[in-house]
């Protein structure tokens, strides 16, 4: 007992020292599917393989695959170009965000005499961070956002037989976002903007299951439930000549996606893993929201609808694995990942297309330590936007619109480590 009393003492002290960077550094995009650098190696196809602690994230049931004690942290370093292209006068824009890092930990206890293990996992499934130049042409519609999503993840996975295994999990997940826009002027002299900055607490599930029926197949799946939050803080505007500088108490509720993960690995030889995953994500559940405001100033409005009307979307994932002698290994994959913000209330802040992610790993499994290393290269195929409309009317005099051409393109690190009690 007392090793598994120390051995947490340790996991809990490294969550400490990743929450105090976390709170420093920001991911940009809006979901992060990229938890560890085996998996981002092998294009994310890992829910049907998940042998190492991060299982915990990609399908729970995995953790039964891992003896005594294994504790494997990492740190996901990003490079992010979005650009814009302005219909009217023809010139590209980029947001300023560009380099940003998220952490993550995962520790695993098995049980020796039970067929039981414990799992408890920190990471950021979702992130975000987007600056936009105020003379883009969308400036009333957004200027800046930031979102952070910490999850704290339990689990437990059973061992039912030899072939099979299930598991389940809480996650508690911290929430804060802030965003940035301007409003409507009689004159570009004047001082005019509006943001929000909220935070809050919700709470959810996952569970997998990973069935091997044969000595070269694994069957894996696992579900994240949705967490709806309350950000609760304030806004804090400025119109004039109408209204000074006013900071106001504030909320809105947020229900992010529930999401499904399932996939096949097949071992034609021993030293080879291929594996093709399908990521249903339900972004639908970003439909519309109420951000409320007590006693806003005049022209403010004291509940404002915020429509994000997202829909769900698919990524699909392929990778391969090739192993080598002593225990050194190399990977390579791709993702498709299909585009989750429709034209009619489409948002710079996220700024959502079609993307292609290729991506390359390398790692080595010891005896007691093991490393992976892996980079992701990214690209969206321009995306035209038309017909698009306001997501929200903060003062109801908004008439501009986020239709022009949208690019991506992204250059991303991740490194993993672990090692066995």
């Amino acid at each position: 007992m007392s090793v598994i009393v120390s051995n947490l003492l340790k996991f809990l002290l490294t969550v400490l020292i990743f929450k105090s960077c976390a709170d420093r550094l920001w991911a940009n995009g809006f979901g992060l599917p990229d938890q560890d650098a085996f998996a981002m190696g092998r294009g994310e196809a890992f829910v049907a393989t998940a042998d190492n602690p991060s299982a915990i994230y990609y399908n729970p049931a995995g953790i039964t695959q891992l003896k005594g004690d294994n504790l494997r942290g990492g740190i996901y370093g990003i490079y992010l170009d979005p650009s814009y292209q302005n219909p009217i006068n023809g010139n590209t824009y980029h947001s300023s965000a560009n380099f940003a890092a998220v952490p993550q930990v995962f520790y695993v206890h098995s049980m020796k005499k039970l067929p039981l293990s414990f799992g408890l996992g920190v990471y950021f499934p979702y992130g975000g961070n987007m600056d936009w130049p105020q003379d883009a042409g969308f400036r009333e519609i957004a200027i800046s956002a930031s979102l952070k999503y910490v999850t704290i993840n339990p689990t437990v996975a059973w061992k039912i037989l030899p072939s099979l295994s299930i598991a389940a999990g809480a996650m508690v997940n911290y929430v804060d976002m802030t965003t940035l826009q301007g409003v409507p002027v009689f004159n570009p002299i004047f001082i005019n903007y509006f943001d929000f900055k909220g935070s809050g607490w919700s709470a959810g599930y996952n569970v997998g299951i990973l069935w091997k029926p044969m000595k070269k197949l694994s069957i894996g799946a696992t579900f994240r439930s949705s967490a709806t939050v309350t950000l609760d803080g304030q806004t804090h505007y400025e119109a004039q000549p109408l209204t000074g500088e006013t900071y106001n108490s504030a909320n809105m509720g947020m229900t992010f996606p529930w999401a499904v993960v399932g996939g096949i690995s097949y071992r034609p030889a021993p030293k080879w893993n291929v594996e093709l995953d399908a990521n249903y994500t339900a972004w639908n559940t970003l439909d519309t929201f109420n951000l409320h405001q007590d006693n806003p100033s005049s022209p403010f409005k004291t509940d404002n609808t915020v429509n994000f009307d997202w829909r769900g979307s698919w990524i699909l994932e392929l990778g391969a694995t090739r192993y080598f002698e002593h225990g050194w290994h190399a990977s390579a994959g791709y993702a498709f990942n299909e585009n989750s913000v429709p034209n009619s209330f489409y948002t710079p802040w996220a700024a959502d297309l079609n993307r292609h992610l290729f991506s390359v790993g390398v790692g080595r499994t010891g005896k007691r330590f093991d490393f992976d290393v892996a980079y992701q290269l990214g690209y969206g195929p321009p995306h035209t936007v038309t017909g698009s409309n306001p997501p929200s009317q903060i003062e109801g005099n908004i008439n501009e619109s986020a239709n022009g051409q949208y690019g991506f393109f992204s250059s991303a690190f991740i490194l993993s480590a672990g090692i066995h009690f």
